[in-house]
């Protein structure tokens, strides 16, 4: 199963990116490249422990729809968020924030599984993992883009 590991170095308190990175406006405004949206469940606001929010965006030409619920959350050091409806056969995104100072370390631990057994792990190992890690580090540049320009 692939797994996507990406820290990121923000000069803001952890509260403010912890909460940065639960936005559901502000998770739209950096996949906007996809046109995806909230559709369903929190479609605004801070997502919290035990909600779903529905997106819908434009993947590789194709509209899709993916649900994920928040299953752990400790704020401000950690949530979790899992597929419970989508493309993929299953996803886990951890979103761990450590203080440093005046500045926050945000880790992102991506584990997902394509449906379509040997076909699956193909495309996850030659174009997957990449777009994936492509759109989470656009979200991670926006996070930090924002956190520090109210710093």
């Amino acid at each position: 199963m692939p797994k996507i590991q990406l820290t990121t170095l923000i000069n803001a308190p952890i509260e403010k990116v912890f909460d940065l990175s639960r936005s559901i406006d502000l998770h739209m405004e950096s996949t906007k490249q996809t046109g995806e949206k909230a559709i369903a469940g929190k479609i605004s606001g801070l997502i919290e422990l035990g909600e779903t929010v529905t997106w819908r965006a434009k993947h590789f030409g194709i509209w899709q729809t993916l649900t994920s619920k928040i299953t752990e959350f400790n704020r401000p050091n950690l949530f979790v968020d899992e597929m419970v409806n989508g493309a993929f056969k299953r996803f886990r995104h951890e979103h761990h924030f450590i203080a440093s100072e005046d500045q926050t370390i945000m880790k992102d631990i991506f584990e997902f599984e394509s449906p379509l057994g040997i076909l699956g792990k193909i495309f996850n190992k030659v174009i997957l993992t990449s777009y994936m890690t492509k759109l989470l580090k656009e979200r991670n540049r926006v996070i930090k883009e924002v956190a520090e320009a109210n710093h």
